[in-house]
């Protein structure tokens, strides 16, 4: 088998009636990229865990695993992104209001240029008005903050380098500030536009509370683990850089 070139990441909550379709769609959008996908079910009470164990068996492509207690959006990705073995992490929703022919748009953009995360945008957003009110102040107010360049952070679809993931602080919540924690890292950002859908099952699990209260005082934190990050000093060998004992009677 080859390489596999791009990981498809899933963290999935009670979303049985959404993960056929969307599972199917990504097989079928990625038919010429080598990759796997990752479905971390984060302790879902319906038949998820179930539908996935009897999908894996069947699709070789598809690494199932689970939180037998729910730990959120950030710890099923974090955990996902060191099981893959893709260079590239490509994060989506499991409700399939992402559409996964974007992900070999992004794909591209990142084969051919340099960058290190591409954040989707939803300029067209299919949810209903609480979300978007709630959305839009959590992001203007995180922009105003962090300056991160990013108009939609709450985006599930994002294309990851894989190594320079890894690399960025753990904590609960950190997937809503990827693209700020990764610029702290030195790395580059974009974004490009994606569709966007109607979730056509099941509900969302985040309210008003979720988006914008808790994420203000997040913000707070990650406003300081930047002003505390640091850059690898760069560091030259002294046994290479200097001359030895018998080169310096060389020059004598």
């Amino acid at each position: 088998m080859r390489p596999k070139t791009l990981s498809v990441i899933i963290p999935a909550k009670d979303e049985v009636e959404n993960l056929p379709t969307l599972l199917d769609e990504i097989d079928q959008a990625l038919v010429s990229i080598e990759h796997e996908i990752i479905v971390i079910d984060d302790g879902s009470i319906d038949d998820t865990q179930n539908w996935l164990a009897n999908e894996a068996r069947k699709n070789p492509r598809l690494r199932a695993y689970r939180h037998h207690k729910s730990s959120g959006q950030s710890t099923s990705i974090w955990q996902a992104a060191r099981l893959a073995e893709g260079d590239w992490l490509a994060t989506i929703d499991a409700d399939g209001q992402n559409d996964p022919a974007d992900i070999p748009i992004l794909y591209q953009y990142a084969s051919t240029n340099t960058v290190t995360i591409i954040a989707g945008h939803r300029n067209k957003r299919r949810d209903i008005w609480h979300k978007r009110f709630s959305s839009k102040i959590a992001n203007r107010i995180r922009s105003k903050l962090l300056n991160d360049s990013t108009p939609d952070t709450g985006c599930g679809l994002k294309l990851i380098n894989k190594n320079a993931f890894l690399k960025l602080p753990y904590f609960n919540h950190m997937h809503r500030f990827i693209p700020a924690l990764i610029q702290a890292q030195g790395g580059t950002c974009i974004s490009m536009n994606v569709n966007h859908r109607e979730r056509q099952n099941g509900h969302s699990h985040y309210g008003l509370h979720d988006r914008l209260w808790v994420g203000i005082i997040d913000i707070l934190g990650v406003m300081w683990l930047r002003r505390r990050s640091r850059l690898p000093a760069n560091l030259m060998s002294l046994v290479d850089s200097y001359p030895t004992d018998n080169d310096s009677d060389k020059h004598v």
